[in-house]
């Protein structure tokens, strides 16, 4: 048997230790891969956790509810038109001819104008019983029984409006093409409001009158759909006068004279009112042509003016000197307009100083 020196055996040792501490790190290292592959799948697993949770908070935020129910178009659709509904801070009138616009909420307060059949007008405070209104230039309060809100006055609104056209300059052409060569119906002046039509490249078809339509520029215009509104009391009763003095003014017809009628008539005018406003000299000349139209009296100039007790200046002489020497040439222009037919007192037989009588006020002469 072969015998080992103590320098082998050490180096054996080394060897053995080498050896033993290479497997350990064999063993170690395999236990660190498992480890590493644990962790992945544990990343790998969380990955998904998280990919799961975040298509749960999607879905959650996707939902309308608490209970994750989705709204549908037509619930959405329904509560927007509530909530126009109630922003729709119009109201109509709901009258079959006018109601009577108050300035405070009850009976017994001063009318402020009217609201008509159709007329629209701006909810400024709804009350109980009563709602404040603005219609046009007409502001005040109006019994709730006689307005309309809502939806329903959305659709009357809808059903009874029209376009209109409010000028925005000083003189705007209305023509009769749309067209800037086009002839020119007449102007209008800034502010007026017109009927529109329709709106078309560059005009606006506009009603001149109920059976004319003309055309204005869309550049100088403001186009826009409305209702009809409201009237102040002092505007009703503007109208009122201005179609009181187109009946007065309406021409009675021509009556066929001479010449020298015509005369007589001038001198007789400016006998009666040479010096009073020429409405008032056309008055006087009127009275004469009534009587004769009227059959209760002579049929001729001539003849009620020298009618006994009826025009004192025609049997005193005076008539006679101005038609002599020649009327004033507003006289002979206010007996051309009287016997052409025109007048200024309707069918007016009598006038007299102010105070006489009740009628027709023109200058210091009353019409009656």
């Amino acid at each position: 048997m072969r015998r080992v020196g103590k320098k082998s055996l050490r180096q054996m040792f080394a060897i053995a230790v080498s050896v033993t501490a290479f497997m350990m790190m064999g063993t170690v290292a395999q236990a660190e891969e498992v480890d590493l592959n644990i962790g992945a799948a544990a990343v790998l697993d969380s990955d998904e956790t998280t990919k799961e949770t975040n298509q749960e908070v999607l879905i959650t935020a996707g939902s309308d509810d608490a209970d994750g129910t989705e709204q549908s178009d037509e619930e959405r659709e329904t509560e927007q038109e509530e909530n126009e509904s109630e922003d729709f801070s119009f109201a109509m009138a709901n009258v079959d001819n006018s109601v009577n616009v108050r300035e405070e909420p009850g009976e017994e307060a001063p009318v402020a104008g009217k609201l008509f059949k159709n007329c629209g007008a701006t909810v400024l405070e709804q009350g109980e019983g009563w709602t404040k209104i603005q219609s046009g230039n007409l502001t005040g309060w109006v019994s709730n029984d006689y307005l309309i809100f809502g939806e329903e006055a959305k659709t009357m609104m809808e059903e009874v409006g029209t376009l209109k056209a409010t000028v925005l300059t000083d003189a705007l052409r209305v023509r009769k093409d749309a067209s800037e060569d086009a002839g020119v119906y007449k102007l209008v002046k800034n502010g007026e409001v017109l009927t529109a039509v329709e709106e078309l490249d560059g005009w606006v078809s506009v009603q001149v009158d109920s059976e004319t339509i003309g055309y204005v520029s869309s550049e100088f215009v403001s186009v826009e759909f409305a209702t009809e509104h409201g009237k102040t009391t002092q505007e009703i009763a503007d109208e009122e006068r201005e179609k009181e003095l187109a009946k007065l003014s309406k021409n009675r017809g021509a009556v066929p004279t001479s010449v020298s009628d015509v005369t007589v008539l001038a001198a007789l005018i400016q006998a009666e009112a040479g010096n009073q406003p020429y409405e008032g000299k056309l008055a006087v000349g009127a009275v004469v042509m009534n009587r004769v139209r009227s059959g209760g009296y002579p049929n001729t100039i001539i003849e009620v003016i020298t009618a006994p007790g009826q025009f004192p200046p025609a049997t005193n002489g005076t008539v006679a000197a101005i038609a002599a020497r020649g009327p004033s040439s507003s006289c002979m222009q206010a007996a051309q307009a009287a016997v052409d037919g025109q007048t200024t007192v309707g069918g007016a037989l009598h006038f007299g100083r102010v105070g006489k009588a009740a009628g027709i006020v023109i200058g210091s002469h009353v019409f009656y």
